[in-house]
């Protein structure tokens, strides 16, 4: 209970700091979560949280693999690859291409060790908010005693440009785990 507590301040910690930067999409989680989740829920949240906050909006991918690198994280987008390792490469490069690419999350929903995220990805700034540029995104994550082992997502292409990328992007298998 007091590691449960003192990991989700932590996290909340690391969340607000990445807030300072004005220029960053920083998600809200105090307003996104559900009164109906148990303690275990909320630091689940809090977890996947941080993660995606440091991943998807600031690009602190040292601080990923310092802090998430612990697991086997099994991949089931197959145009991605396998580990956070890979997760980490694969964003790197797609954001020196893309450095103003980040996630709105809209929507959170925690099932016991499942985090759903529903979100709205944008590569440009002046796109953020324009639900009609984008991609919508709902991204599942299993935990397993505090560490993430699985990742589910389901991408819509919001634009001509996002929808193109897809297309293109659509036939280069990374990792052979599956999409279910």
């Amino acid at each position: 209970m007091r590691k449960i507590i003192a990991s989700t301040l932590l996290i909340l910690a690391s969340v607000t700091a990445s807030a300072q930067n004005a220029d960053k999409l920083v998600i809200d989680l105090q307003s996104l979560q559900k009164p109906s989740w148990t303690e275990q829920e909320l630091a689940n949240a809090t977890l996947i949280t941080d993660f995606v906050q440091n991943l998807m909006n600031n690009h602190n991918f040292d601080y990923i693999l310092e802090r998430y690198n612990d697991s086997s994280y099994v991949q089931h987008n197959r145009n991605l690859p396998d580990k956070i390792t890979g997760l980490v490469g694969f964003l790197k490069e797609f954001v020196e291409d893309y450095p103003d690419y980040t996630y709105d999350v809209k929507h959170i929903y925690v099932d016991g060790d499942y985090v759903i995220f529903h979100s709205h990805a944008t590569l440009k700034k002046d796109d953020r908010g324009n639900d009609k540029k984008g991609m919508n995104i709902i991204d599942i994550w299993r935990l397993e005693d505090g560490r993430i082992v699985e990742h589910w997502d389901s991408i819509q292409a919001l634009g001509t440009l996002m929808r193109f990328y897809s297309l293109i992007n659509g036939g280069n298998i990374q990792n052979a785990n599956g999409v279910f």
